[in-house]
C-alpha cells in the first residue's frame, strides 16, 4: 500500500474477518499481500483489531434484560503470556435464554482469581446491568459458583449440568464397561421422580460401588445439586439438562483458537473470542428446541415473578 495512501472500503472488515478466523497478525500480512499484492504493516493490523476493544468494552457494559428464565454458565481455558509467562487462563461465558427463546451471550471474562471472589464479581455485574431475576441456572460444577448465585440472586435454582457429570463418571470407566455403565447412570437422571432416582443411585451403588467407588460419592456428593431437575416435566428437563447450548458455542471458539500457540495479552484473547462470537451469534436466527412448551410451564411454576403485561 502507498505511502499516504487511504485504505479502501471494506479493507478494515477484511483484516478483520481473517482475525476472527483465528489468523495471527503474520498470518494476514502473508494473506493480505497474497490476494491484494499489497504489503500491510503489523502495526496497521494491529491498530485495526485494536479498535475493536472500545467495541468490547461497550458491549460488555450493555444493559441486559431483566429476567432471563435460564442462563448457562461455562469456561473455556486459552494460553496467555502473563509476565514474560505463558499461563493458562480460563475465559467464563454466560449465555442467558430470553423469554423468547432466544440465545444471547450476556458478557465473557478472564477469570484473574479463582473460584467463589470472581463468580460473586460476574452475577453482580449482571446484576448492576440489569438481570433482576434468573429461573434456572445451568453450570458445569463450578466451584464457588452456586452460592455466589444464592447470594445475589437467592431466588435462583442452580441445576449441575447432567452430561458433565455423565462425561466426568466415564473417565473412571475402561472402555469395555463405558456403554452398561452409561446405561445404568442413565437410569437415575431419567428417572420420573426424586425418590425414583434414589433408588436408581442405591441400586447403581450396590452393582458398581466397590469397582468405581469415585462415581458414586460424586453423585452423592453433588446430589442437591443434580435434584432440581426433578422438580420439572419433561419439556423444562430437555432444556436445562445440559450445557450443550453453551458447548456449542465453546466448540466454535476452540476452532478458531486452535492453531494458536499462545496470546500476547488479555485483550488479544478477547478480542479474538468477541468477533469469534460475534461470527456465531449470527446464526442464532431460531428459538432454542422445545421453548414454547417450556414457557408455558415456567408461566405456570413463577407466575408472580413473569412480567406481567
Amino acid at each position: 500500500m502507498a505511502k499516504h495512501q487511504t485504505r479502501w472500503t471494506g479493507f478494515d472488515d477484511k483484516i478483520l474477518s481473517l482475525y476472527a478466523r483465528g489468523l495471527t497478525v503474520r498470518e494476514i500480512q502473508s494473506h493480505l499481500e497474497e490476494m491484494y499484492g499489497t504489503e500491510v504493516s503489523p502495526t496497521l493490523i494491529s491498530s485495526v483489531t485494536d479498535a475493536v476493544m472500545d467495541e468490547v468494552k461497550a458491549w460488555q457494559v450493555r444493559p441486559l434484560d431483566a429476567l432471563y428464565p435460564i442462563v448457562y454458565l461455562d469456561c473455556i481455558h486459552a494460553k496467555v503470556r502473563d509476565n514474560g509467562a505463558v499461563r493458562v487462563k480460563a475465559v467464563y461465558l454466560a449465555l442467558g435464554i430470553n423469554l423468547n427463546g432466544d440465545k444471547e451471550l450476556l458478557g465473557l471474562w478472564i477469570a484473574q482469581t479463582e473460584g467463589a471472589k470472581f463468580w460473586l464479581q460476574v452475577v453482580t455485574e449482571l446484576k448492576n446491568r440489569g438481570v433482576a431475576d434468573i429461573f434456572i441456572t445451568c453450570v458445569d460444577g463450578l466451584k464457588g459458583f452456586p452460592e455466589a448465585i444464592e447470594a445475589v440472586f437467592p431466588r435462583t435454582q442452580v441445576q449441575l449440568c447432567i452430561v458433565h457429570m455423565v462425561r466426568y463418571s466415564l473417565n473412571f470407566v475402561g472402555w469395555k464397561l463405558r456403554k452398561t455403565v452409561a446405561g445404568d447412570l442413565r437410569t437415575i437422571y431419567t428417572a420420573a421422580t426424586v425418590e425414583e432416582a434414589e433408588i436408581r443411585l442405591a441400586e447403581f451403588d450396590a452393582k458398581w460401588g466397590a469397582d468405581y467407588p469415585s462415581i458414586v460419592q460424586s453423585w452423592q456428593r453433588n446430589w442437591p445439586r443434580i435434584v432440581p431437575f426433578f422438580d420439572y416435566p419433561a419439556e423444562i428437563r430437555k432444556v436445562i439438562y445440559t450445557t450443550n447450548a453453551i458447548e456449542s458455542v465453546n466448540m466454535s471458539l476452540r476452532k478458531v483458537t486452535k492453531s494458536r500457540g499462545s496470546f500476547p495479552n488479555d485483550d488479544a484473547l478477547i478480542k479474538l473470542y468477541y468477533l469469534a462470537l460475534r461470527n456465531i451469534s449470527k446464526k442464532w436466527t431460531m428459538p432454542i428446541q422445545n421453548w414454547k412448551a417450556a414457557l408455558n410451564r415456567f408461566t405456570i411454576m413463577f407466575d408472580e415473578r413473569m412480567p406481567q403485561h
